[in-house]
């Protein structure tokens, strides 16, 4: 059954009961739906049945129809006219696609993070980062990669431009599941892991430029190992403007 986790319910506790609960359990609602997409428990193109999924998540049918809306707004999921919804399929050239376009916008981000993040901003990633080795050292994949985009996203947030954040963040939501994917692979992962581990070293010392370009080539490495998952491995990774 879903429980609303007390980080969300402390947050509304003090707002209308009603409101408070409906959004809390929405939210609740859409990671939970979120995590089975992206971890692969429901597979690319299969229907979501909504009276399995309410009786495994102990709610009702209202709150996840909403949360299926929302998901589907965000590309996980497809909706169809008198068929129901079902899970977005991952369309490789639409990935590699998106891939390209957000190693644009990361490096875009790694060399403004680094001129506008405070030192609060610094240690907020940094802890993001320890406790993310920590899911490493245990093998947990699912928090990991939660910690993960959690770096990515405040990466791109404490860039300063809300433009670059919003369009980040709704091309990310389309290839979250490409993303997880890569990290099945456990050399990848151990790879991804000290790929990190420079990205926080650059991060700490400010130094943008290199940043940039290693935020670039983390998501052209990535993009590499999704693309053989989809059974479409491209000859190289694709090709990147110059640094500059």
């Amino acid at each position: 059954m879903l429980r609303i986790s007390p980080e969300l319910a402390a947050e509304g506790a003090s707002r209308s009961p009603g409101l408070v609960e409906r959004r809390l359990l929405h939210e609740e609602v859409v990671g939970r739906l979120r995590d089975m997409i992206v971890q692969g428990e429901l597979a690319p193109e299969s229907k979501l049945n909504e009276r399995v999924l309410a009786e495994r998540l102990g709610i009702s049918r209202t709150p996840l129809r909403e949360a299926i809306k929302y998901l589907a707004s965000a590309g996980l999921v497809e909706l169809a006219p008198n068929r129901g919804a079902k899970v977005a399929p991952l369309k490789p050239e639409k990935v590699k696609e998106i891939f390209v376009v957000l190693g644009a916008l990361e490096a875009l981000a790694g060399d403004l993070v680094c001129r506008n993040a405070n030192d609060a901003d610094i240690a907020e990633i940094r802890a993001l980062h320890y406790e993310m080795l920590a899911h490493h050292a245990r093998g947990d994949l699912a928090a990991y990669f939660r910690c993960n985009q959690r770096i990515h996203l405040k990466l791109v947030e404490r860039a300063g431009n809300a433009t670059l954040a919003q369009v980040y963040g709704s091309l990310n939501a389309y290839v979250l599941r490409a993303r997880y994917i890569a990290n099945l692979s456990r050399g990848r992962w151990d790879k991804a892991v000290k790929e990190h581990e420079e990205i926080l070293d650059a991060l700490v010392r400010r130094d943008g430029a290199r940043l940039k370009l290693l935020l670039r080539d983390h998501l052209a490495n990535k993009l590499v190992l999704v693309m053989e998952a989809l059974g479409h491995a491209p000859e190289s990774a694709p090709a990147q403007p110059a640094a500059g």
